[in-house]
Formats: structure tokens, sequence, C-alpha cells
């Protein structure tokens, strides 16, 4: 299936500054992703970012430059507003595939795989998730000084281990079509399909302890 990958990259982080520009294994991080979207088969990759070093590049075929607005590169921009920009500014159309550069250990097979699911054509959203901590279906919301169970009422009361498995996004991978992204206004949909990925892949960098800590699985 032909698609675009868009990943974006942002100048500002507060947990580690420089971030999407740091190396990992000697590759930076944007450009990992960068390269897993070729590898994968995308058509175009959309590199949407507002760092002057990235803009001022040369990016050789499928790599599109989307200058990113000062408006859409705050820390409290949510993702869908960037991607609408993005999908409006270079006239994409068809799947798109959302890959985040915090998510460097998703592998070109998770890409493929989850393009291959999104192919099936029976959902609108197909995520990348890993296993979780079953313990948060104890969990539950007070409303009136009442307490209501997260999913089941017998889940806070039931043996963490007879819980059932709990899934969580882990950031990796994203498909969707661009002109339903657009229709919808993001990407909340009840028709969700899962790729699940491991928990040793599904490590994302928000601090300098994260990166090391990924840099140091990567090492042979």
């Amino acid at each position: 299936m032909s698609f675009t990958a868009i990943v974006p990259v942002r100048a500002g982080s507060k947990g580690l500054p420089g971030k999407n520009l740091r190396p990992l294994a000697g590759v930076p991080l944007w450009q990992r992703a960068v390269d897993q979207a070729v590898e994968a088969g995308a058509a175009r990759v959309i590199l949407s970012t507002d760092i002057p070093e990235l803009l001022s590049m040369e990016h050789t075929a499928p790599v599109t430059l989307h200058p990113r607005p000062e408006a859409l590169a705050r820390d409290d921009t949510p993702m869908a507003p960037v991607i609408a920009d993005a999908v409006e500014g270079q006239g994409i159309t068809g799947p798109v595939v959302l890959l985040q550069v915090t998510s460097p250990l998703r592998t070109v097979d998770d890409i493929r795989n989850a393009v291959a699911l999104y192919g099936k054509g029976d959902s609108d959203l197909v995520m990348s998730v890993t296993e979780a901590d079953r313990g948060v279906l104890k969990y539950g919301l007070l409303s009136d000084g009442r307490f209501h169970a997260l999913s089941d009422p017998s889940h806070p009361f039931t043996n963490r281990q007879a819980l059932p498995p709990v899934y969580r996004p882990n950031g990796a991978v994203y498909v969707f079509d661009a002109e339903w992204f657009l229709r919808n206004g993001g990407f909340a949909t009840e028709r969700t399909a899962a790729h699940v990925m491991p928990p040793e892949r599904s490590h994302d960098i928000d601090t300098m302890e994260d990166l090391e800590r990924i840099e140091t699985l990567l090492r042979p």
C-alpha cells in the first residue's frame, strides 16, 4: 500500500534540550525516523519542523520539508493540529503513517505490519501498543463522593494476576487516512486496530536518562 509518512520534529524540549537532533547510536533521532519511513516504503516523507538547521539542509526525495508555524511548535501544542497542518499544507491524500522520533526502537517491520493491518479496511486508525500494568484496572473515578471502577465493578477486588491484560499506546506508529483525519478532527475513534509491540521496543525518549538507557540497549 502506498503511504505518506509524517515525521514531526520540534525544536523545543523541556526534558532534554535539542532532543530531536541528538544522535542515538551515531544517527540523529530525526534521521532515524526518516530512514525507517523510507526503508518501509513511504512514497513521501514529510518532515514537519521549526528547526532552522533542518530547514536549511538539502533533503533528497522522497523527503519534503514542511516548515511548522511557530503557533504549532509550543510545549503544549497537541499532535492533531500539527498533523492537520502538514496534511493540508502538503496536499496529502490517502494513507498516512505518523512516526514520532522519540520512539526509536520501532522496526521497519513494525511500520509495514501496521500499514498491512490498516489495509484490511476495517479500522479508521491503527495504533501501536504495548502491554502495561493490569493493576490499573483496580482504579476508578470519583463522582459526588462515589467510586466508579474504570471498567468492571469487580476489578478493584480481583487479584492482579487474574485481571485481563491491559495495553497502552506506545507512540511508535499510527496509520490513518488523511481525509478521514481532517473530517474527524483528530485521532479519536472507536474503530482503532492495535499493532502490538513488546515492552523492550516501546521505550520513549523524554530525558537524557532515557537516551542513555536506549543507547545501552542498542549496543551489540
